[in-house]
């Protein structure tokens, strides 16, 4: 009777194993068939024609072009884009999309944003309520919103992401909030995304001894020197640092790596 019990415990454990196999190989072909579907769609001349007008699309070489086509192509097929009192045009998700999948163009991260799904675009700033805590002390107040990130949504004010991609320059929103993607990849937005184990340390230190600097440059403020160039905004928190630096990395390389070299070294290990 005792063997019977275990015989049909290991009958439904098999089942159930057998089931889970099929189910991940099932789900394995149906993306990769969906991915091969995908990258067989034109790469229309008026795609080419928008990343035409992108100054860090004209930096890359003819192969990275290339390459970022094909995730281009995957990004805007897989993405749901959602406009608030406004129609999403092929420019917004083509502009969007080229500076999500610049961050990841030479990264080992091969998904393309997976747990992302919605990007939704406001054609201005958006007033947005916020409370904080100070000592116990509550206080609700409103700020303008650029852009705002979870790990499945992406917010962006089309009007300051437009300006900052047709233009290189100090700050790129789209950039800024798409690192924020890549910082939760695992699990948490704590300024630090997913690397190679042997990484982390080195990492940690470049980057919590730069923050912390930061941090204790706002709070004397006085003489702001190399710091001016990170600003204000990169002392809210380790997320926020690594963020903004991030714009810096791609916005601004040469004067990065002058001032900051471990920083630049530590980002171009992750950005490649």
């Amino acid at each position: 009777m005792q063997s019977d019990y275990f015989l049909a415990l290991l009958i439904v454990m098999i089942t159930i194993g057998v089931s889970f196999i099929f189910i991940y190989f099932f789900y394995s072909w149906y993306k990769n068939r969906r991915l091969q579907k995908i990258l067989k769609k034109p790469f229309t001349q008026d795609y080419i024609n928008i990343l035409l007008q992108l100054p860090l699309y004209q930096n890359l070489n003819a192969d990275d072009k290339n390459k970022i086509k094909k995730s281009i192509l995957i990004f805007i097929n897989t993405k749901e884009f959602v406009g608030v009192s406004l129609d999403v045009t092929d420019e917004m998700k083509i502009v969007i999309a080229f500076h999500a999948c610049l961050l990841i163009l030479h990264s080992n991260i091969s998904q393309c944003y997976e747990n992302l799904s919605t990007i939704v675009i406001y054609p201005n700033v958006v007033i947005a309520n916020q409370v904080s805590n100070n000592g116990g002390v509550y206080t609700k107040g409103e700020f303008l919103l650029e852009g705002q990130s979870s790990s499945d949504t992406v917010v962006l004010a089309w009007h300051d992401a437009k300006k900052d991609a047709y233009h290189l320059q100090h700050n790129n929103v789209i950039i800024h909030e798409f690192a924020h993607e890549l910082d939760f990849l695992d699990g948490i937005a704590d300024g630090t995304p997913p690397l190679p184990y042997s990484k982390y340390h080195e990492w940690a230190q470049v980057l919590s001894h730069d923050f912390n600097n930061l941090v204790n440059v706002r709070l004397k403020n006085r003489d702001w020197g190399k710091y001016k160039m990170i600003g204000e905004y990169a002392s809210t928190n380790e997320a926020e640092f690594f963020a903004v630096v991030s714009e810096r990395y791609f916005e601004e390389p040469e004067k990065l790596k002058k001032h900051f070299p471990e920083l630049y070294g530590e980002l171009e290990m992750f950005y490649r």
